[in-house]
């Protein structure tokens, strides 16, 4: 049995009717991102994705054009520089872009200390400044248009220190107080705002961050909840482990959750010192 079946689907025209017909979704080419678009691809939005794999975003162009009969622009950039988010807005300029997926982002894990300092900066340009950059270029556009929808990935460890996952919880963290902030700020100008918040996902991303997961979420079920929740609420806890790590630490003190969330961290990165 599939973990998403037909009646859980979006009706394939609201996405449509709600943000046009195009959108742009960086982090395309794995996880949670390739899982988001797939979802526009079917609700019959056309698409401009966004991530550094060029063969790969070229074949998904390939069999989404001929699968939905949709357009698809391909763009193979690094949002870590300056340059790949000029990129995207030059290309998209002409474009009536209507929803912005910024799925792109990866974490460290870890004694932050040993870290290298490039690779923290990397992921701050990564997971914020690239995020706010397009998050307000776009929702310029959307203002001007009258109407749009912005959807940020935030992280169930964006709402208290997590040590050994330091800075990319920070990072998570400043995610998740701008969606919140822009879910109200934005909405009397018709743009819908939502930050995903989930827990562990098995999306390639703990590999990158040097974790091993035990429970971990299905991308497809992260995509497809984000979706039905946009225009509906600030924040969306996608899966049951998302909302039992969550509530279950939600009526501790903040230092105590932070004292949880170290010996959890502590126990998915204890390998890294084999």
């Amino acid at each position: 049995m599939q973990s998403v079946n037909s009646r859980q689907r979006l009706n394939a025209s609201y996405l449509y009717k709600r943000y046009g017909s195009w959108a742009v979704v960086t982090g395309a080419s794995s996880g949670i991102g390739r899982e988001m678009a797939l979802r526009l691809a079917e609700s019959g939005l056309n698409l401009v994705l966004v991530a550094r794999s060029q063969d790969v975003l070229d074949q998904m162009a390939v069999d989404w054009r001929d699968r939905y009969a949709i357009e698809v622009k391909v763009l193979a950039v690094d949002l870590a520089i300056d340059s790949g988010t000029k990129i995207i807005l030059e290309v998209t300029q002409d474009i009536d872009i209507g929803l912005l997926v910024a799925a792109a982002g990866f974490g460290t894990s870890g004694a932050f200390i040993e870290s290298p300092i490039e690779t923290e900066m990397e992921m701050l340009n990564v997971n914020c400044r690239s995020l706010l950059e397009l998050t307000w270029h776009f929702g310029k556009r959307f203002a001007r248009r009258g109407n749009g929808g912005i959807v940020l990935m935030s992280s169930i460890v964006g709402f208290q220190g997590a040590p050994f996952a330091a800075h990319y919880a920070a990072t998570k963290a400043y995610v998740q107080t701008l969606a919140e902030a822009l879910y109200v700020e934005l909405a009397p100008m018709g743009i819908d705002v939502i930050a995903s918040a989930p827990g562990p996902t098995n999306s390639g991303f703990a590999s990158r961050a040097g974790m091993k997961l035990g429970m971990a979420l299905n991308p497809v079920d992260v995509a497809q909840a984000t979706l039905n929740a946009l225009g509906k609420k600030p924040t969306i806890l996608p899966g049951f482990i998302s909302k039992l790590l969550t509530y279950s630490l939600a009526f501790l003190p903040r230092w105590v959750r932070v004292q949880i969330m170290g010996g959890v961290m502590r126990d998915l990165t204890k390998h890294q010192k084999g």
